[in-house]
């Protein structure tokens, strides 16, 4: 059943829409365009003058406004062929009109139904042709087209679903999930740029947890991620393993400091990756964790950071392998200071690791279920800026003159920016939580 429906009464309002979509929306509606758009692309390009065209079977524009970038399609861009040769144009039920024609033949090329809402701001109706409002009061995802068709005609709506449960809360319609599973291997067939994007969008907006465990559930982590995937499987979590391991337990103090309005930098999860790898090859005793932790955050105060760790009486977090049992050596801060570059330099090689295809195929050529080459798309620019927050520990290329950062607030612009001295303080703040918990 088709619906329009007052927008208020959903608690919508053009107030919720952020300045530079505005900028858009009215420079559209001055061309005399429906918000959403029936204009061609080509049109848009020609009414912004910072715009570019992207995507080659489903392709939108980018309206640059500031430092955001808007996403605009038009309603006359949709598939043209499903599977060989048959082309999608559904038949005008009788007695509607034209807008809404338009408007639920563009629906119907949506992935799933709570992403198929129109939202016109000017009328202030919310309009509903797939039953879209019904599952998301039903906390439910569910595909527009039969899950098997949608999730083979574009791979990335896998990836999408995942983002939008782990983000929400939601949870899979039975059809979708069943496809999900049967499908997971096609994302292989996106390129590394976008993977990066869909993973990022995964674990720098608040919910690295959730993905964790739902691409574990769904079998797509040993896909995306098979060196920690391969950690899942060595220290026996099951699929639906409701308990914690320290991977998750830092991903959680991660999700603890972000948000969808307050994103990090993709270095910081990246980091937080390649130093539990480091662990989980080598446990390290809490004093050494600690120790690094805060010479990550003064900025390689190597001294100052041993001082304060050998003051800890706090009781550190137990039952995590990565954590090794105490010893009398580590009392004396030489020790304690060999041990902390050597965990260091641990770390960078992680990074080299996280980042070879060679070897990420062959941590996972004892799992039958992992593919073979393993996807690796970390791109090089993102190995260099992991590494460049660990490089003030060890006296490794530690000469940027960065130092420490002052205050305990998060400078949320910088961080998403990839500040060193904003990710290297939320960095060791994630791990110092998970060491010491906060109850």
């Amino acid at each position: 059943e088709w619906k329009k429906l007052k927008s208020e009464e959903l608690g919508i309002s053009s107030s919720k829409i952020s300045r530079a979509t505005r900028v858009v929306l009215n420079g559209l509606k001055r061309k005399d365009f429906d918000v959403v758009t029936s204009a061609e692309l080509k049109e848009v390009m020609r009414t912004f003058s910072r715009c570019v065209i992207i995507g080659r079977r489903f392709p939108i524009c980018h309206v640059h406004v500031g430092d955001t970038i808007v996403e605009v399609s038009s309603f006359s861009t949709q598939a043209k062929r499903v599977g060989k040769g048959w082309f999608l144009d559904p038949e005008k039920p009788a007695g509607c009109d034209e807008k809404d024609y338009v408007r639920w033949r563009n629906c119907l090329q949506r992935d799933f139904t709570i992403n198929g809402l129109m939202f016109d701001p000017f009328a202030k109706l919310v309009y509903d042709y797939l039953g879209g409002v019904n599952d998301i009061r039903k906390a439910k995802i569910r595909t527009i087209k039969p899950a098997i068709l949608s999730l083979s005609e574009d791979c990335a709506r896998i990836l999408r679903a995942v983002r939008i449960a782990a983000r929400l809360g939601f949870r899979f319609s039975r059809e979708t999930a069943t496809a999900v599973t049967a499908l997971s291997q096609s994302v292989m067939r996106l390129d590394r740029d976008r993977l990066l994007m869909e993973v990022n969008y995964m674990f720098a907006y608040g919910s690295g947890e959730a993905s964790l465990r739902l691409l574990w559930k769904l079998g797509l982590l040993e896909i995306l991620l098979p060196i920690q995937a391969a950690y899942f499987v060595r220290h026996g979590f099951r699929r639906r393993d409701k308990r914690y391991n320290m991977l998750l337990a830092l991903f959680s103090n991660l999700d603890r400091f972000l948000a969808p309005d307050r994103p990090c930098h993709s270095s910081l999860w990246f980091a937080v990756l390649a130093f539990h790898e480091a662990l989980s090859e080598r446990p390290r005793e809490a004093k050494v964790i600690a120790a690094f932790s805060l010479a990550i955050h003064n900025g390689g105060d190597l001294p100052e950071a041993i001082d304060i760790a050998l003051r800890i009486d706090k009781r550190h977090a137990t039952g995590y392998p990565e954590i090794s049992k105490p010893g009398n050596l580590l009392l004396h801060p030489g020790a304690l200071s060999d041990e902390v570059k050597s965990l260091a330099a641990s770390v960078r090689t992680s990074l080299n690791r996280m980042t070879d295809e060679c070897f990420v195929s062959r941590a996972m050529a004892k799992y039958p279920k992992a593919p073979y080459p393993a996807p690796v798309f970390f791109p090089l620019t993102l190995y260099l800026k992991g590494g460049k927050v660990f490089e003030c520990v060890g006296g490794v290329g530690g000469g940027d003159d960065v130092g420490g950062k002052v205050g305990s607030e998060v400078d949320y612009e910088m961080l998403g920016m990839g500040s060193l001295k904003e990710v290297r303080h939320v960095f060791a703040r994630i791990v110092f939580d998970t060491l010491y918990p906060i109850h």
